[in-house]
């Protein structure tokens, strides 16, 4: 797994590649713990990299969810394969993410 960085229109997006999975998230929530401690206001993560997600993948997504709603922070994941989009359907957490088709519309949407 990998993750890179770039402010767009104000905002943080984070470009995640490879797979999120029980080896990989504690690497993702370091990533993420840090922009959270900075209290980065409003990041998109796009996943069009990303192959796989399993549950702690997920837990791991929803934890960081978590923390940046707790200082006010707002997230939303773009880009998703119809393969994830599908997974967070299965587990109702389309419900609970703010998902959008594609980065530029993420981006340009963010208010």
């Amino acid at each position: 797994m990998q993750m890179k960085t770039e402010i767009k229109n104000g905002l943080t997006v984070c470009y995640v590649e490879g797979e999120i999975d029980i080896n990989t998230s504690p690497g993702v929530k370091k990533s993420f713990d840090k922009l959270i401690s900075s209290k980065t206001p409003r990041i998109v993560v796009n996943l069009s990299k990303v192959t796989y997600v399993d549950s702690s993948g997920l837990a791991t997504l929803v934890e960081i969810l978590k923390n940046m709603r707790s200082y006010g922070g707002r997230l939303r994941l773009s880009d998703m394969s119809s393969k994830i989009k599908s997974l967070f359907e299965i587990t109702k957490l389309e419900k609970l993410f703010e998902i959008i088709a594609d980065e530029k519309e993420a981006v340009s949407t963010f208010v």
